[in-house]
């Protein structure tokens, strides 16, 4: 119940009830202690790819810890991928032994198995070694077709991004997760601020953000990229 919890009250899930979106939970893993390790999951809604992949980067959170009895500050970094549920027309060509597909076990929130056969597929593509994975399909027929659908639009990404760098003369956007890659950061302690380090939005209610308030940062977003030279 715990990680249902935290995927219903996320800050995308209320930003897409905001929107009238509907959200469907396709993979996620438990944390070692709390939370959540991973999660994937589909926005559904007009245009919800073109605002959300503002999105994209690491996410850096200043807090007080819940899990410290001392009550220290803890930094904590998030990388968030977003990619288009991409149309069936867009012809992606998949060599499939290319691929390594397993299977394993679904399993629901708190780490218990609610099924017990092997229905949750995960798909690595040995050329790239992407890798995508769904459980929570009715079946393993649709996991793996919600899995190819996922490998598709991460390919088509990779091809895009590759094309323009060709054309720029440019390197890909860093995606290591630490100091200096955050795209955004949500400060709690010592003061409240959320900022955008693209373009330098801010909001300083931090709470109304995390409850999906983000749109003042999907809006200086596509403004800034707008203007900018160099798609990031």
């Amino acid at each position: 119940m715990g990680s249902e919890m935290c995927i219903r009250d996320s800050m995308y899930t209320r930003w897409a009830e905001r929107h009238g979106f509907s959200v469907e939970v396709l993979d996620y893993l438990d944390g070692d202690e709390a939370g959540i390790k991973s999660v994937t999951f589909q926005i559904n809604g007009e245009n919800a790819y073109g605002y959300l992949k503002s999105e994209k980067g690491v996410h850096r959170l200043v807090r007080i810890s819940p899990f410290n009895a001392q009550g220290k500050r803890q930094t904590s970094f998030v990388s968030l991928d977003v990619m288009p549920d991409i149309e069936d027309e867009i012809d992606i060509e998949i060599n499939p032994e290319d691929l390594r597909i397993d299977t394993y076990r679904s399993s629901g929130a708190g780490g218990q198995h609610i099924n017990k056969t092997s229905s949750a597929v995960r798909i690595t593509h040995l050329p790239t070694g992407i890798v995508v994975q769904c459980q929570n399909e009715r079946s393993q027929f649709q996991n793996k077709d919600k899995a190819m659908q996922m490998l598709k639009a991460k390919l088509y990404l990779l091809e895009q991004q590759k094309n323009a760098e060709k054309l720029s003369g440019i390197r890909g956007e860093v995606t290591e997760i630490g100091w200096g890659n955050q795209i955004r950061s949500y400060v709690m302690q010592p003061y409240t601020l959320v900022k955008d380090h693209r373009t330098n939005e801010e909001v300083s209610n931090v709470g109304s953000v995390l409850d999906g308030n983000i749109d003042p940062f999907i809006n200086a977003y596509l403004k800034w990229i707008n203007t900018t030279p160099e798609e990031m």
